[in-house]
């Protein structure tokens, strides 16, 4: 099929390809509006200092290479059960679970971000910050740490970071409209009907020699 025979079929059946993306997008505008809760992201920065070096971060027993392996060990220290399950305790809550944690660890340096999602924006940067005093504690106990400094608290997020409500509209849209296309070129497709002088030599594989005009009144 020619791009030229796809154009002609999009205009034939134009009112299926206008409204099903549109239905789409009014349908997941209502979902994402209508019954997707605002959620909140609270962010806290840590530096880790390992065992052997002063307040200022100079190495004296360990390189900067080892000192950055310690550091994402310590990144996957704070998605342990224990330090959830610590931090949960502390908080008086019963678990985390209904929070997404999210743990950044550069290579080119010992600093950590976690970051809290959730429906309670109050609640992120508590649990952000409860996270970071209890890997400290753990990290100190279980591996070569001296500490883990806070660099920046999490504060209690003013505005909600999700959910993307105009990209599940888009994504909708443009899925409507992917599927009305399919529609058309596969019910095209399925249509055996014979529709032309080119379909008649398509399928007889000969020439056509001649026309008969449709005669109106039957003249």
């Amino acid at each position: 099929m020619t791009l030229l025979e796809l154009l002609q079929l999009i205009q034939k059946h134009l009112k299926l390809v206008v409204i099903t993306p549109l239905a789409c997008a009014f349908l997941a505008a209502a979902v994402s509006f209508g019954f997707l809760p605002d959620t909140y992201t609270a962010t806290t920065s840590m530096y880790v200092l390992a065992k052997g070096e002063n307040a200022q971060g100079s190495v004296s027993n360990s390189d900067l290479a080892a000192s950055q392996m310690i550091t994402n060990d310590v990144a996957s220290l704070i998605k342990s059960d224990r330090v959830l399950k610590d931090t949960a305790t502390a908080l008086n809550m019963n678990s985390l679970v209904d929070y997404d944690i999210t743990v950044k660890s550069e290579t080119t340096t010992r600093v950590l971000s976690v970051s809290v999602e959730g429906e309670d924006a109050q609640s992120t940067a508590i649990i952000a910050n409860g996270l970071a005093k209890n890997v400290s504690s753990v990290a100190q106990e279980v591996m070569s740490i001296q500490s883990i400094n806070v660099i920046d608290e999490a504060a209690t997020p003013e505005q909600p970071s999700g959910p993307n409500r105009p990209m599940y509209v888009l994504v909708a849209f443009l899925a409507g409209l992917f599927l009305a296309v399919a529609i058309v070129v596969l019910r095209d497709m399925m249509n055996t009907k014979v529709r032309g002088a080119d379909d008649v030599e398509e399928l007889l594989n000969v020439p056509v020699i001649g026309r008969i005009p449709t005669m109106k009144g039957g003249e």
